[in-house]
């Protein structure tokens, strides 16, 4: 029996101070109870290390959030979750954390916000944040023994169904908590989790895709940014990126 994955990041799901009030608070609360679910689930093999950034890096992620969540919005764009240079930023426990003075880019990260410094143009992310929020579906992220990224759809299938079983019911609370009319998953794996989670949501959410920006996705090598644009634009998206 191979011996559960360590778990990196500090007391999951314990409660954090300073938590801001309204809209913005209250997300932050849905997503500390996501995490306390998500303590209960053991990561067998080819697991070996658990990231959770929600943890170590709380503070940067609470100002994210505190920033750009105080309203309802229209749109969801839903990642599967956190990278290791990106938001995890990091690549092995023998490497240290090093925030934002990490060098190495996440290839997937530099497209996906690249995409949208492109279509929002100076304004930023003033124009971005006005009707949509970027989400994970899943906080975490999970190494094996060598500090290769293992993607939740690579984790077996026990711990896997109860990971976005867990994940599902969360983003459920969160789509009614912001009022979201339409979720765009980045990548198969959000796309179809959310579209499980909120196949029976009243009033109807609009569920749609977007290719993966990873590396992985042989497409995404070829003219990432201009599909994506041409996938928003179809979607009716890229109208609420309008600079002011």
């Amino acid at each position: 029996m191979e011996p559960p994955a360590e778990t990196l990041g500090g007391g999951w799901g314990e409660g954090h101070p300073n938590l801001p009030e309204g809209l913005a608070g209250h997300f932050l609360r849905e997503e500390l109870e996501l995490n306390a679910r998500l303590k209960e689930i053991e990561f067998p093999a080819p697991v070996s290390y658990v990231y959770n950034p929600l943890e170590y890096a709380w503070e940067s992620h609470r100002l994210y959030v505190e920033q750009y969540c105080r309203s309802r919005k229209e749109v969801l764009i839903l990642g599967m979750n956190p990278g290791p240079f990106g938001m995890v930023q990091t690549g092995h426990p023998r490497r240290p954390v090093l925030g934002l003075r990490c060098l190495r880019s996440e290839v997937s990260g530099a497209r996906f916000w690249g995409l949208f410094r492109h279509l929002c143009g100076p304004s930023g992310p003033r124009s971005l944040f006005r009707s949509c929020f970027v989400h994970n579906l899943c906080p975490l992220a999970f190494l094996d023994e060598r500090g290769r990224n293992v993607t939740p759809a690579e984790l077996p299938p026990g711990p896997r169904g109860e990971l976005l079983q867990a994940c599902g019911a969360a983003l459920d609370r969160v789509v009614r908590l912001l009022g979201v009319s339409t979720v765009v998953g980045v990548g198969r794996l959000a796309e179809q989790t959310a579209r499980r989670a909120l196949s029976g949501s009243e009033p109807m959410v609009r569920v749609v895709g977007l290719p993966h920006p990873s590396p992985r996705n042989p497409k995404a090598n070829r003219g990432w940014q201009r599909d994506a644009t041409d996938r928003l634009e179809q979607l009716g998206i890229t109208r609420l990126l309008t600079p002011d």
